[in-house]
């Protein structure tokens, strides 16, 4: 098994990897916008951009591990409000949806973080060939 780590506080604060690779198969950790070195929250007012940061965070482990974008099967996108829905769908569909059909996704509204300032989450998971 791999295990891909960042400089991410929260992962050496309670023990996890920002991703785990076995065989063929790449599970992401719920990624947030938070800066590597200080742990402090970026975007606190905008969850579209908190999004497209940990879309590109995520992407980014999946790639670590060997895999790709066009690897991600499966997103799961935590909305602190519904107001801000929109707006993560957008970040979705530029960072790794398709207008071709993009990988299953799934969002949950209405879910509390860490962190006040935290408005999502998103996790990805990835099969290579």
């Amino acid at each position: 098994m791999q295990h891909y780590h960042t400089e991410n506080p929260y992962e050496k604060l309670f023990g996890y990897s920002r991703a785990v690779r076995k065989g063929n198969l790449i599970f992401g950790s719920g990624t947030t916008s938070i800066d590597p070195k200080t742990g402090t929250v970026l975007h606190p007012t905008s969850a579209e951009l908190q999004a497209i940061t940990a879309f590109d965070e995520s992407l980014k482990a999946v790639e670590a591990l060997g895999g790709q974008k066009a690897d991600v099967v499966r997103v799961r996108m935590y909305v602190r409000n519904g107001e801000d829905t929109e707006g993560v769908g957008k970040a979705f569909r530029e960072r790794i949806g398709s207008e071709d059909g993009g990988p299953a996704a799934t969002m949950i509204v209405g879910v509390g973080f860490v962190d006040e300032k935290i408005l999502v989450e998103i996790e990805v998971d990835a099969v290579t060939d």
